[in-house]
């Protein structure tokens, strides 16, 4: 299976670089609705059979034009909300604590899934429902499926599932609004990723694309 994750729209909240994770949430800025309204064209080259978005408002708003465009159905799926920021909610993302946010983050990515946000979930928790709503969409039989999701659980799934992406990279590359990470595979053989907002993906340990000095406090949400 082709997998695109394709980060929601700008909000109110991204503006204000607040860790907004909470359902149902904010809708979307003007840019986000353009941005939005941008990525049927972005993605046209793609076939999309399927469009899935979380349970937060700005994931399917952001999700709605590419549905409409292909003629499908949002699939909205709880599991692959937004990593929950628990007693964080709310707090800037580039504070003292709100840095705390991401580090645990990447710290599941790396493997220590038994971690948890303070008054939230657990990477192990956190995995196991967005690895759920990834089996489901395997076993449709779906070739290439959209999901429009948010920035930290993006590279926090991406940097722990795929085989290319690991923590340093996904730590130096935040996923700007409605940039996309594709990959491909299957949840028994493991995942590639292809690409990152649009940049080829070298093997994990190369330094990526970009070759961008490494932020473990990066931030998206």
């Amino acid at each position: 299976m082709r997998l695109l994750l394709v980060r929601h729209g700008q909000t109110p909240s991204n503006v204000r670089h607040l860790l907004d994770t909470a359902a149902p949430g904010p809708g979307l800025t003007e840019l986000g609705e353009r941005q939005a309204a941008a990525l049927p064209a972005a993605l046209a080259g793609e076939d999309i059979e399927a469009v899935y978005a979380s349970t937060l408002v700005r994931a399917q708003l952001t999700a709605a034009p590419l549905a409409a465009a292909r003629g499908l159905d949002v699939i909205v799926r709880d599991g692959i909300r937004e990593l929950s920021a628990g007693d964080l909610e709310m707090l800037p993302g580039d504070s003292e604590r709100g840095e705390e946010y991401m580090r645990i983050a990447f710290a599941w990515a790396a493997g220590d899934t038994a971690l948890r946000v303070p008054g939230g979930e657990s990477g192990t928790e956190a995995l196991a429902r967005y690895d759920a709503v990834v089996a489901e969409a395997a076993r449709s039989g779906a070739g290439t499926v959209a999901m429009v999701s948010h920035g930290a659980a993006i590279r926090t799934w991406t940097a722990a599932r795929a085989g290319n992406v690991d923590v340093a990279f996904a730590a130096a590359h935040p996923l700007e609004n409605t940039g996309v990470v594709v990959l491909e595979g299957s949840p028994s053989d493991g995942w590639k990723a292809l690409t990152w907002a649009g940049a080829t993906v070298a093997p994990a340990g190369d330094g990526g694309p970009t070759g961008e000095p490494v932020d473990t406090a990066g931030h998206a949400r």
